[in-house]
């Protein structure tokens, strides 16, 4: 009887599910900056999209893996606009397989993913969200399909659901090409940003020995209004420990005739942790009632980022 259970608990540990342990992850990203904006100048301790989050798979019958990540943006200093410390990042679930990937949550959009590393102050001021696009968008009640890299090849395609009777669900998706340093990328909106809205965005990167050089073009195609325009352009050279980069956007879509230009050197120390200083101006010669009379903004700052 003994040896007849302990075969039956073999035989049932051999047939259920791998569970990998989960891995909890982060990034302390924090900056202290002198900020000019529109002539009022002061100085702020900024926390750059610090986050932290656990994320894992289990294995299941069949070659397929369950996949999760939940993710929080963690406030170091005086908490977001509602004075609170945690607020939503990637959060879904979803399975994975030889057939690509199926996930549901609240995550970044294809288009977005798209951009991959020519914005070079993510997260920070001179961040292309600030002055280049609207489109960079983390959508609620997402459900995404990532195609497998198939010889470099890759697409990803998203409904976002509107939840609402009378509002069309929104549409994102994007191809990618990578081979030997160079990636280009293609994908386009449809009712994300906004009903009605439409965006298409053109992204090409390349490497070599140790410099990076990126640019984006955007369009932003409303049913309502005059359809919009972005350039975007970045270069990174890395000597050492040291990474020196710049990057230039010129856009009509966030405001008119807005410009952002940054400047930028990291430091190493180790692999998981870097300080950074940079520069960034930002300007519109926008005058429309929603903009007043434009934008005139300079920050300089210093900071560090840890990884873990």
């Amino acid at each position: 009887m003994k040896k007849q259970l302990l075969a039956t608990l073999v035989t049932a540990a051999a047939c259920a599910p791998a569970f990998a342990e989960p891995t909890v992850y982060g990034k302390a990203n924090v900056s202290f900056q002198l900020a000019d904006e529109n002539d009022v100048s002061t100085t702020e301790l900024t926390s750059n999209a610090s986050r932290i989050g656990v994320k894992g798979d289990l294995d299941v019958e069949g070659g397929l893996e369950v996949i999760y990540q939940a993710e929080f943006e963690v406030q170091f200093d005086d908490g977001d606009s509602d004075g609170e410390t945690f607020s939503q990042r990637n959060i879904f679930i979803g399975v994975k397989g030889d057939f690509g990937a199926v996930k549901a949550g609240k995550f970044d959009t294809p288009l977005k993913v798209a951009q991959n590393k020519v914005d070079l102050f993510n997260d920070l001021e001179g961040d292309i969200k600030n002055m280049i696009t609207v489109n960079d968008n983390r959508a609620d009640n997402i459900v995404s399909y990532e195609s497998p890299n198939l010889a470099g090849f890759q697409g990803k395609f998203a409904v976002v659901s509107s939840e609402l009777e009378n509002q069309d669900d929104g549409f994102s998706a994007s191809g990618s090409y990578t081979i030997e340093g160079l990636y280009l990328a293609l994908a386009l909106d449809q009712d994300v940003e906004a009903e009605g809205v439409d965006a298409v965005r053109f992204v090409a990167q390349y490497s070599f020995a140790d410099i990076q050089l990126g640019a984006m073009y955007e369009n932003l195609d409303p049913d309502q209004g005059n359809d919009a325009d972005a350039l975007f352009f970045s270069a990174k050279y890395t000597l050492n420990d040291f990474a020196f980069k710049g990057q230039l956007g010129l856009s009509d879509i966030v405001e008119e005739d807005g410009r952002s230009v940054s400047l930028g050197v990291d430091y190493r120390i180790a692999k998981p942790l870097k300080v950074f200083a940079y520069y960034t101006m930002i300007d519109s010669d926008d005058v429309t009632e929603n903009a007043g009379q434009g934008t005139d903004n300079q920050y300089l700052g210093a900071g560090v980022e840890l990884k873990f």
